[in-house]
């Protein structure tokens, strides 16, 4: 298969070396494992998927708000079976400027484990990216099976992060992003730092910023602190969040954070389109921050970078 171009991204650190700020005045180096997958698998960050369950009769609501709040396009709307056992599921692809989602309304129940994977990773080869996933200690949960457009499988990473890794019989063609949305991944302090490493190395990414005492706002614990790591790499982003597991609704519940240039009027469109602004914008290390249910239920954090503090 010929492959899209991956979008553009930036690294700031080595691919064997990672430079992890654990405070704003202190800086560690730390070794990631010392080999890596021989080709990186990724084909670009407009391509990764946050995968959306809505029951049917919201799925055209939720369309329909999302849309009205980030702008973009969509897909088809069809009918067709995406699991390896038979179901049958509505389905349609939803490219904003800020990210990609895929949404799902089942109108049989679904098979075991779908509805817990967060995310699908376009990959240029399928069976490789099975293979580099595999030795990096992440499970084959469902083996590669076909769909109407290519082919699946579903993967689980230590410290019980699941994902979709999946490959395209056509290569499709986006749009580059305005904005690279942000994988939120919560795992308890035990995992954290496997996950991190295993992903790292699997991705070909970089640690951007590992910081112990990041400020508890952010996870709805004010005065309190959290640790966090955020990563970059050809699949995108992603905000690693370690806690001890005692979350406030509805921190936690979100998959994916959406960059935006004006916050405010985001969450305007977002009200006005059937959406609920759970907690109100907020500031901290640079960014203002809200978080918003969509109808259907679906919850997305909602930032605009305000500097470059990390």
């Amino acid at each position: 298969m010929t492959a899209v171009a991956p979008a553009a991204w930036a690294c700031r650190a080595s691919a064997t070396q990672c430079s992890v700020r654990y405070a704003a005045t202190q800086t560690i180096t730390g070794a990631l494992p010392p080999t890596a997958p021989s080709t990186d698998l990724a084909v670009g960050p407009q391509y990764d998927t946050t995968h959306v369950y809505v029951a049917p009769e919201d799925f055209e609501r939720f369309v329909r708000s999302i849309t009205a709040t980030f702008g973009g396009t969509t897909s088809k709307q069809g009918v067709f079976t995406v699991t390896p056992t038979p179901s049958k599921t509505m389905s349609q692809l939803v490219l904003t400027p800020v990210g990609t989602l895929s949404i799902f309304g089942f109108q049989t129940p679904i098979p075991f484990p779908f509805g817990i994977e967060r995310t699908g990773y376009l990959v240029q080869d399928l069976d490789a990216a099975v293979n580099a996933a595999r030795a990096d200690g992440a499970d084959i949960v469902v083996t590669s099976f076909p769909d109407p457009i290519g082919r699946d499988v579903i993967i689980r990473w230590p410290g019980g992060v699941y994902m979709q890794l999946y490959w395209h019989t056509v290569a499709p063609s986006y749009g580059s992003l305005e904005s690279i949305p942000e994988n939120r991944v919560y795992l308890s302090t035990d995992q954290a730092q496997l996950f991190v490493e295993r992903f790292v190395h699997f991705s070909h990414g970089a640690v951007l910023t590992r910081v112990a005492n990041a400020p508890g706002v952010e996870i709805g614990r004010p005065g309190d602190h959290y640790q966090n790591t955020r990563i970059e790499s050809p699949y995108g982003r992603m905000s690693v969040i370690a806690t001890d597991g005692h979350i406030p609704w509805p921190y936690g519940r979100e998959t994916t954070g959406y960059e935006v240039k004006d916050l405010p009027a985001t969450l305007s469109k977002a009200s006005a389109a059937g959406a609920t602004v759970l907690v109100a914008p907020f500031r901290s290390r640079g960014r203002q921050s809200a978080m918003v249910q969509f109808p259907g239920g679906y919850i997305a954090e909602i930032h605009a970078v305000n500097d470059v503090t990390p």
